[in-house]
């Protein structure tokens, strides 16, 4: 996962969240769920002001550990995301990538998230993609990706965790309620010369190209 997270998020995910967020240098920006910190640390070699929030032990203390060495000034707090402490002055931008999807009560999450933002200030999450969720296991048994279940919420159970369905109205609509204005959806794509590349160590990568497998919002706190 060093220094930029795993393939997806080198290649699909962070490119987003990154033109998203802009130019982040003096911003104070929140890692909503940051888990080890990677993307704390991409912020912060932006030269933003950067706090990481994650309540798992394993991952915060890897966290920790690399601010100690790295010293970028990137201050970590261990919480839940639905019950989160003073963070001090309201921030500039709130990023969550890949958590809410993870999240069993996720209406507290991304409600903290927007709360903790200023007004105007930006609030920018990944996903995966609600309708083309386990795309690169579907695509190896079929060529193609299949569903069957968009509408109702369940739950997908993984080798370690478990994760949940919600259709997208579910999030945009949460975001109306919480009173943002939505600037950007992306469905980002993999680019064909990256799949080629990647195509014989992962077989099925093709359907990257063809169908988006992650989901990356922006919206603006009213």
């Amino acid at each position: 996962m060093e220094p930029d997270g795993d393939f997806a998020k080198r290649h699909l995910i962070n490119p987003v969240l990154l033109r998203m967020l802009g130019d982040v240098r003096g911003r104070r920006v929140l890692d909503a769920g940051c888990g080890h910190g990677y993307l704390s640390r991409m912020l912060a070699d932006r030269h933003a002001r950067v706090v990481g929030v994650e309540p798992t032990d394993a991952m915060f203390g890897y966290a920790v550990e690399k601010e100690r060495a790295l010293r970028q000034g990137v201050e970590y707090v261990q919480a839940d995301l639905g019950r989160l402490p003073d963070l001090g002055d309201p921030f500039d931008a709130v990023v969550c990538s890949m958590v809410l999807q993870a999240v069993p009560d996720w209406k507290p999450a991304m409600r903290a998230c927007v709360r903790a933002l200023r007004p105007g200030g930006l609030f920018v999450f990944s996903v995966n993609h609600p309708a083309f969720e386990q795309l690169l296991s579907t695509w190896r048994a079929h060529g193609a990706h299949r569903t069957d279940r968009y509408l109702e919420e369940y739950e997908i159970p993984l080798t370690y965790a478990t994760d949940f369905h919600r259709p997208i109205s579910a999030y945009l609509n949460e975001l109306a309620d919480l009173g943002c204005r939505l600037r950007e959806l992306a469905e980002p794509g993999l680019d064909p010369a990256v799949a080629g590349e990647a195509r014989a160590t992962t077989p099925g990568i093709e359907s990257y190209v063809h169908l988006p497998n992650f989901m990356v919002v922006a919206a603006e706190r009213l």
